[in-house]
């Protein structure tokens, strides 16, 4: 197989083997041409995520700066908000539901790494997916690791890092997040 291949199958993979390497220079390359458009040029904000990213839905806004290690393998609803820089290491894919508000300072990683010393000297990662359900509100400089879901109708607090599941209709929070109290889920 090849590093890429074993990136899709969830396996072990050499990060910075060439074929993955081209993969996040491009989105470097896209990234900085997409922070460096007008701010106030929201339909050609909105035509470059159209064509970089996997999927976008209708009203999706993401503020500079943003930066993620594909564009294709992000995939967001309808009335998505994503504000002042976000990272969305989506070397697998990140699926965010309709009605999501992000804060800054935010990270989703898809990737992870070895905890052995050689495993990072032979720069190995391994990949997980990211799936952010509906009307789910994270607060600002939040991270979410590789592999989460995070259910329908939850609030992440400010701060927090997500490194398990979170189930529907409730708020977690700290470090790491933990259960604070259910939700009602009004929309029903």
């Amino acid at each position: 197989m090849t590093e890429l291949e074993k990136l899709k199958a969830g396996l072990e993979y050499c990060y910075d083997d060439d074929e993955v390497d081209a993969i996040k220079e491009q989105a470097i390359i896209w990234c900085t041409a997409y922070n460096a458009l007008d701010p106030l040029d929201f339909a050609a904000q909105r035509e470059m995520l159209k064509h970089h990213l996997g999927s976008v839905g209708e009203k999706v806004w993401i503020a500079k700066v943003f930066n993620c290690d594909n564009g294709k393998n992000i995939h967001i609803g309808n009335n998505f908000t994503g504000n002042y820089n976000i990272t969305m290491l989506d070397i697998r894919e990140i699926r965010i539901g309709n009605d999501v508000m992000i804060g800054p300072g935010t990270l989703i990683t898809t990737v992870n790494h070895p905890l052995t010393p050689m495993g990072r000297r032979k720069h190995l990662g391994i990949a997980k997916p990211v799936v952010i359900g509906n009307d789910v509100w994270i607060g600002g400089n939040v991270t979410i690791l590789p592999g989460v879901t995070i259910g329908i109708n939850v609030v992440v607090a400010a701060g927090a890092v997500v490194t398990k599941d979170v189930p529907d209709n409730c708020v977690v929070g700290g470090v790491p997040a933990r259960f604070i109290k259910n939700i009602e889920d009004d929309t029903e």
